[in-house]
């Protein structure tokens, strides 16, 4: 029989084993920095982070909110690994010398990106010679724009275009902004504009021309040295994605309170967009992806945002799929 001193002693050298061996536990998790804005698309990266899905696979994430059009600077410098934006950003990134590579698809846009625009514009050529308010040239917003001008026989330089980002761009239509005719915004800021109509009308989304597509990629730095961490972030988001379709009313009250939404506002606005799961995934990169990738880099170059076409068949690595 033990000796109370005997087993006194032994508790204490085991909670001195156990203290010094979970920070080695801990640091053998992969730590990975991702580049984020606050898009309802995004929000399953945050769920995978906050419902400790990331964890469950080895990974430490830390999600940084940073503009689209800041996102690649942060990777160039290395302050990140990894980035959420359009498929048509990183044609534009690589172009300009950023090298980044995708790994799986986030989302699709139906109606959750649009075009508002004041009283008195009844259609998108009636913008010509309007002022526009849109995020800077290489992003989304700012593609949206070139496209849906370009469908109607358009271009940006047929309109003025001031730089706002897509939340400053819908509180400058809801407040009646002077010099403001339309804005180029997207979820959660475009339902802030449907609840109040009498600030503009939402002429065209993402309904009327599907080609808003987000997807996660990283540096190839990051997946030359990290494949395993790469295979995780995939997974991670891929569980998120099951959990918003088993757990709905939880997943909506962690995504929405990390852009200050109630569950029921967030579920308004992901009502717009459909997240991409695994098997979506893979149907995705079998040939819609390179289809749409190739008709934007042609559009960025007409538009000049881009000088040259980067070699598209490098834009992705779909091995982390399976």
């Amino acid at each position: 029989m033990t000796s109370p001193k005997i087993a006194k002693t032994l508790l204490i050298a085991a909670a001195a084993l156990s203290a010094a061996y979970a920070p080695a536990v801990r640091g053998e998790d992969t730590k990975v920095a991702i580049a984020i804005s606050g898009w309802t698309g995004f929000a399953p990266l945050t769920l995978a982070k906050e419902a400790g899905l990331f964890k469950k696979y080895g990974l430490d994430v830390t999600i940084k909110k940073v503009p689209q059009k800041d996102r690649h600077l942060v990777l160039a410098s290395g302050d990140v690994q990894c980035a959420a934006t359009t498929v048509e950003t990183w044609v534009v990134w690589n172009a300009n010398g950023v090298p980044t590579t995708q790994i799986f698809q986030l989302d699709k846009s139906y109606g959750a990106d649009g075009m508002v625009v004041k009283p008195g514009i009844a259609k998108i050529t009636d913008l010509k010679g309007k002022t526009v308010a849109a995020s800077a040239p290489g992003t989304a917003p700012y593609f949206t724009l070139a496209w849906m001008l370009k469908k109607n026989g358009m271009s940006v330089k047929d309109v003025k275009v001031v730089n706002l980002e897509p939340q400053a761009a819908a509180n400058a239509m809801i407040a009646g902004t002077d010099g403001v005719d339309a804005a180029m915004t997207y979820e959660p800021y475009l339902g802030a504009v449907r609840a109040k109509p009498e600030a503009g009308k939402i002429i065209a989304t993402t309904l009327d021309y599907p080609m808003i597509m987000d997807t996660f990629g990283c540096t190839p730095k990051f997946l030359a040295e990290n494949p395993k961490a790469a295979k995780a972030l995939a997974d991670g988001y891929f569980d998120a994605v099951a959990m918003t379709r088993a757990e709905p009313k939880k997943s909506f009250e962690i995504m929405g309170a990390d852009v200050k939404q109630s569950g029921e506002a967030f579920e308004k606005s992901q009502a717009y967009l459909r997240w991409q799961d695994r098997e979506a995934n893979q149907k995705f990169f079998a040939g819609e992806h390179a289809q749409f990738s190739k008709e934007a880099a042609d559009l960025l170059l007409e538009v000049g945002i881009i000088k040259a076409i980067p070699d598209l068949s490098k834009l992705a690595d779909t091995r982390f799929l399976k």
